[in-house]
C-alpha cells in the first residue's frame, strides 16, 4: 500500500515545475505555455523517515527500503475540459486513480509568465477546476443512472440503492461536491461512494506556488487560498517551485543551509509528503533485520493482522501475534536483543493498534 498523489491546476501554473524539482528529475518537460505536458508524467519518491538509517546501522542491515508516494503529474485543465476543451477529460481519469489531489495555484505576479486566463486569481483558479471535477462526477453518475434505473426492476437490491442514486446525480448537478453528499454514509450511500472513484470525493490540498519573497511572507494571494481551504477543510502547502528547481543537485547539508536562509525547515517534497500522510490518516511501522530495514504505510487505527497484510496476504490470514518495540525504545536500548531483556519488547495479538515507529515482527501460520 503505497501513497497516490495526483497534481492538477490550470495551464502554466508550475505544476510540472514542481513536479520535477519534487522528484529531482526533469522527467517533465518544462515550458513557458500551456499544454506542455501532454500524457501523465509519473514519479516514485521515497518517504524522507530518518529512522531508517538509524535501525539499519544498530542492526547492519544490507539496505533500507523506505515506503514510497507515487506523483502524478496531470496535463493542465481549462474551463471546459470535463466538455473536451483543452486536451479533453482523458486526463480526468488519471485523477480517479489517485489517493488525493495536490491543486497547484500561482500565487505570484510575472509578466513574463503567461497565465491561461490572463490574470492572477488562485481562488478563481480552485474554482474553475473543482468545476469541472462535479461536472466529470455528474457524467459519470447521469450515464449510469439509465443502466441502474433499468437493473432495479429485476434486482431488489439495486431498487434499494436507486433513491439514493438518483438524489446524488441531483446533488452534483446543483454543482455541490460529492463529499458533501448527506446520504453518502446510509447502506445505499456506501454502495455506491465504493464503486465510484468520485474525483470530488479525493482529499485536496492545496498548493500555493510563490515567488521567493512570498515563501518569506504569505502574500493576499496565499492568504486567499488559506482562507478558501479552511472553509473547505483542507490544507495548504506553500512552495516556491524556483527555489525547489534551485535544491536540485545539492548535497543533503547544502538543501538544509539553503533552506535556513529562507526560514523553512522542510523541502518542498517533505511537506507535501507529510501532508498527504496527515489527510490521508497514514503512517509507517517498521521492520529491522540484517538484510533490510523498512517502512510500511498503513492507516490510522489499522490492528496488527492489517498492517501484517500489508506485507503479505498470508501474512494477515494466518496471524498468530505481533513482537513489537517502540521505536525510541529500540535507539534507546541498542537493538532487540537489550530490549527484550528489559521487557520492553511486548507479544501483541489481534485487537492491537498499530502506532506510528513501532518496530514489529510478525509470527503467523502459512
Amino acid at each position: 500500500m503505497g501513497l497516490s498523489i495526483g497534481i492538477v491546476g490550470l495551464p502554466n501554473v508550475g505544476k510540472s515545475t514542481i513536479f520535477n524539482a519534487l522528484t529531482r528529475e526533469q522527467n517533465a518537460e518544462s515550458a513557458n505555455y500551456p499544454f506542455c505536458t501532454i500524457e501523465p508524467n509519473k514519479a516514485v519518491v521515497p518517504v524522507p523517515d530518518a529512522r531508517l538509517q538509524v535501525l539499519a546501522d544498530i542492526g547492519k542491515s544490507a539496505k533500507i527500503l523506505p515506503a514510497t508516494v507515487d506523483f502524478v503529474d496531470i496535463a493542465g485543465l481549462v474551463k471546459g475540459a470535463s466538455q473536451g476543451e483543452g486536451l479533453g477529460n482523458k486526463f480526468l481519469t488519471n485523477i480517479r486513480e489517485t489517493d488525493a489531489i495536490l491543486q497547484v495555484v500561482r500565487c505570484f505576479d510575472d509578466q513574463n509568465v503567461v497565465h491561461v486566463d490572463g490574470s492572477i486569481d488562485p481562488v478563481r483558479d480552485i474554482e474553475i477546476i473543482e468545476a469541472e471535477l462535479i461536472i466529470a462526477d455528474f457524467q459519470m453518475m447521469e450515464n449510469r443512472l439509465g443502466r441502474v434505473t433499468k437493473a432495479a426492476r429485476g434486482d431488489k437490491a439495486i431498487a434499494a440503492t436507486l433513491p439514493t442514486f438518483e438524489a446524488l446525480v441531483k446533488h452534483l448537478g446543483e454543482g455541490r461536491m460529492a463529499y458533501t453528499f448527506e446520504g453518502r454514509n446510509t447502506d445505499a450511500g456506501k454502495i455506491i461512494f465504493k464503486e465510484s472513484q468520485f474525483l470530488t470525493d479525493k482529499k485536496v490540498i492545496y498548493c500555493c506556488n510563490v515567488d521567493e519573497e512570498g515563501l518569506l511572507e504569505d502574500n493576499d494571494y496565499v492568504k486567499a487560498v488559506q482562507a478558501y481551504a479552511e472553509n473547505h477543510g483542507a490544507e495548504v502547502v506553500k512552495i516556491c517551485a524556483k527555489m525547489e528547481e534551485d535544491l536540485n543537485g545539492m548535497s543533503d547539508e547544502e538543501r538544509v543551509e539553503f533552506l535556513k536562509e529562507y526560514g523553512v525547515n522542510e523541502s518542498g517534497l517533505d511537506q507535501i509528503i507529510h501532508t498527504g500522510y496527515r489527510t490521508l490518516g497514514l503512517i509507517s511501522y517498521l521492520t529491522q533485520g540484517p538484510k533490510e530495514t523498512r517502512a510500511w504505510t498503513i492507516h490510522v487505527g489499522d490492528t496488527a493482522p492489517k498492517a501484517a497484510g500489508v506485507i503479505h496476504s498470508d501474512f494477515e490470514r494466518g496471524f498468530i501475534r505481533a513482537q513489537v518495540i517502540a521505536y525510541d525504545d529500540f535507539v534507546e536500548h541498542g537493538g532487540e536483543a537489550a530490549c527484550r531483556e528489559k521487557g520492553l519488547l511486548r507479544t501483541e495479538g489481534k485487537e492491537y493498534v498499530v502506532k506510528d515507529g513501532d518496530v514489529i515482527e510478525f509470527l503467523f501460520n502459512v
